[in-house]
């Protein structure tokens, strides 16, 4: 590195943790982004520089669904065999929040020691991460139709992705998700060396399609597939009848995993988590062990005590992922554990400013159970409207409250649990936020 390189970076690390401090200080934030968008202005090759440092190995999980979840596991594994990780652990995932993160384990002259850096990736940023930083390891979750204002539709970001994907090094290793069709072909293309996931569990299938499905045609042909079932929304054991193409065949049989979060989703999460954990060489019982105390990231099937009630927060940012927290909600309340159900919708930029994906959700099964169900948040309006059309098709009787502000929200909510009883609350992203801010008195970003 030449002198003046050098200089430019010290004074890059040097500002970035002078901004850190003063944005702690100051409690204007947890400083998760803005010093990485300072220090790349100041060195434009400082994420390439910082990555390269990364002795063991860097991780990327990219999907539009559980992305937190599946980073945090896999950290916790890795931990556990006593290596040094760096995380974006307050899922600050575009360029500047990596940039921010790896910072944040380097010294004031810019040498960084960690063994893995474990990175969650927003799906539209994967090409240009793949630029500067050369992976070891690529973790693909899953794709659905998620903020299209942002993303466009599933087969778009695959194409960007296998553009970017197949020039890398034959040593980046690709987990794929073989349940999800676009992925699953994905993989079937790469040149690297693929590793596919998947459930093997027919007795989770769904009894049909859901309304909010993505993705149930040939990424090879464009023929309807066939399913034998689906697990969640177009993700389940499929082939194509014109062509040919079918699903990956998984590394291992997914009924032989445990599973300690609630959720078909978290089974996918723990299987990726678990895969790249023994790529790495980690002993399947100490996987299994780390999996079975597994506690959830924050809203991410978290679990708070407030009051001496019990909340479990469920974040729900689009049609499949609050198709998905319903279900779940579905069968504990079929259990009679719960009863109370609050659900937050905000159109801020990290939610989607266009909520009409709400009308992609069935909230139908939610309905049908009965109990109390309120609303808040920046678009109670729409949600509670929403809840009205599925009142109409539903003959239980179920009471609906709208109440706009989010504290006085949730302490009806609280007041109305049962106190042998779980309060469920489904909120986007930023209103997640807001809910562990209030429950907690903290802030996460």
């Amino acid at each position: 590195m030449q002198l003046l390189d050098r200089v430019r970076l010290g004074l890059a690390v040097a500002v970035a943790k002078t901004v850190t401090a003063l944005v702690r200080m100051l409690r204007l934030g947890s400083a998760s982004v803005l010093p990485g968008e300072i220090a790349r202005r100041l060195h434009p090759r400082l994420l390439s520089l910082l990555s390269e440092q990364v002795s063991q190995g860097i991780i990327l999980i990219v999907g539009t669904n559980g992305k937190t979840t599946t980073s945090l596991l896999l950290r916790t594994i890795l931990e556990r065999q006593g290596w040094r990780i760096t995380h974006n652990e307050t899922g600050a995932n575009l360029i500047n929040g990596l940039v921010t993160t790896l910072l944040g384990n380097a010294n004031l002259i810019g040498q960084l020691k960690t063994d893995y850096a474990i990175l969650e990736v927003d799906e539209n940023i994967l090409p240009l991460l793949l630029k500067e930083c050369q992976p070891n390891y690529i973790v693909a979750l899953n794709l659905f139709r998620d903020q299209l204002d942002r993303y466009g539709e599933v087969d778009l970001i695959s194409n960007r992705w296998q553009a970017a994907i197949a020039p890398l090094s034959q040593n980046t290793v690709i987990v794929v998700n073989a349940d999800d069709p676009t992925l699953s072909y994905l993989g079937q293309q790469l040149p690297q060396r693929v590793l596919f996931f998947g459930l093997t569990e027919p007795d989770l299938y769904l009894d049909e399609i859901p309304h909010a499905v993505d993705s149930i045609y040939c990424p090879r042909c464009g023929h309807p597939l066939d399913y034998q079932g689906v697990y969640l929304s177009h993700l389940g054991d499929f082939h194509c009848p014109s062509c040919g193409f079918s699903k990956s065949k998984p590394e291992f049989f997914s009924q032989d995993w445990p599973q300690i979060l609630i959720g078909v989703y978290n089974k996918y999460n723990t299987l990726a988590a678990g895969l790249v954990a023994q790529e790495i060489g980690v002993k399947t019982e100490v996987i299994f062990d780390t999996i079975k105390t597994f506690k959830a990231a924050f809203g991410r099937a978290e679990e708070l005590t407030v009051q001496g009630k019990h909340i479990r927060i469920l974040l729900s940012k689009n049609p499949v992922g609050m198709n998905e927290t319903i279900r779940a909600v579905h069968d504990l309340k079929i259990q009679g554990k719960s009863s109370i159900t609050l659900m937050v919708l905000n159109d801020r930029i990290p939610d989607g400013t266009d909520v009409s994906w709400i009308w992609d959700v069935d909230t139908e099964k939610l309905v049908q159970l009965g109990g109390i169900l309120i609303v808040s948040g920046d678009r109670v309006y729409d949600m509670a409207l929403r809840l009205k059309y599925s009142q109409e098709f539903i003959s239980n009787e179920q009471h609906l409250i709208i109440e706009p502000d989010l504290p006085k929200a949730i302490q009806l909510a609280i007041d109305k649990t049962p106190d042998d009883e779980t309060l469920h609350i489904l909120p986007t992203y930023s209103a997640m936020l807001e809910v562990r801010e209030i429950l907690t008195g903290r802030k996460i970003l």
